[in-house]
């Protein structure tokens, strides 16, 4: 008797922790939809727009059965999530706009790629806050380089020199993060990562993440400036991901 006591007060707790993470969850896409709407005056206009008009398309391709009214729901539903999808892009878009150009905001990048990167920050660096991060996924090793092109250069040739002692014939490619020609703006990086080759394996990775887990990091902290503004909204960008 007791102990289908403890269960059911096991499963009310976990309930009730359930039902407070869902509310949380839903304040914290509530506030950042009040973020953006304050800077961003076409994102209403622009998801009625979606969800309306798909909903006006389903209903369309109804009349073609005369099942409109059945073709509705759907449509609706469907609209609903276009538009929900086309306020993470937004919002995703608002953050990396101002954190562009900022100290610290390729690790903070890296920090939210998605999928099964090794990210390892500021793996070197200068005191001018010029930073280079080292990634390590199944493309290889890559290095990621913040802060003035001229500086970045030289510190992403010593650490490659570093690396090649370790991971041997393992690809490995460089990234400097910037708008000019050459660099990758901030915005692509996760972008311009996916595409690169598949060129080794899990058990790759695995091995080599234990081979330059011994070595010893040389390279400056990361930047301790403020982080990039925006940043913050991070957590609602997955949520909105997990949705």
């Amino acid at each position: 008797m007791a102990g289908k006591q403890e269960d059911k007060a096991a499963a009310k707790e976990a309930a009730r922790a359930k039902r407070a993470e869902s509310r949380a969850r839903r304040s914290q896409i509530f506030e950042a939809f009040k973020m953006q709407r304050r800077e961003d005056k076409a994102l209403v206009p622009l998801m009625l727009a979606v969800l309306l008009g798909v909903a006006a398309v389903a209903f369309l391709i109804g009349l073609i059965w005369d099942m409109q009214w059945l073709f509705l729901g759907p449509g609706v539903v469907l609209g609903a999530l276009g538009a929900v999808l086309l306020f993470g892009r937004r919002v995703s878009r608002t953050v990396y706009k101002k954190a562009d150009g900022q100290p610290g905001a390729a690790g903070w990048a890296l920090d939210n790629l998605r999928g099964n990167w090794r990210v390892t920050q500021a793996v070197a660096g200068t005191t001018q806050l010029d930073v280079v991060h080292r990634v390590l996924g199944l493309p290889g090793v890559i290095l990621v380089a913040e802060g003035a092109p001229h500086r970045v250069k030289s510190l992403l040739a010593q650490e490659k020199k570093r690396l090649s002692r370790v991971v041997g014939s393992t690809p490995i490619y460089d990234i400097v993060i910037g708008n000019e020609e050459g660099e990758v703006p901030l915005r692509k990086l996760q972008q311009h990562m996916m595409r690169l080759p598949r060129n080794i394996s899990k058990a790759d990775v695995d091995r080599l993440e234990k081979g330059m887990a011994a070595l010893a990091s040389r390279g400056a902290a990361l930047p301790k400036g403020p982080l990039p503004q925006g940043a913050k909204m991070r957590n609602v960008q997955r949520t909105l991901r997990r949705r």
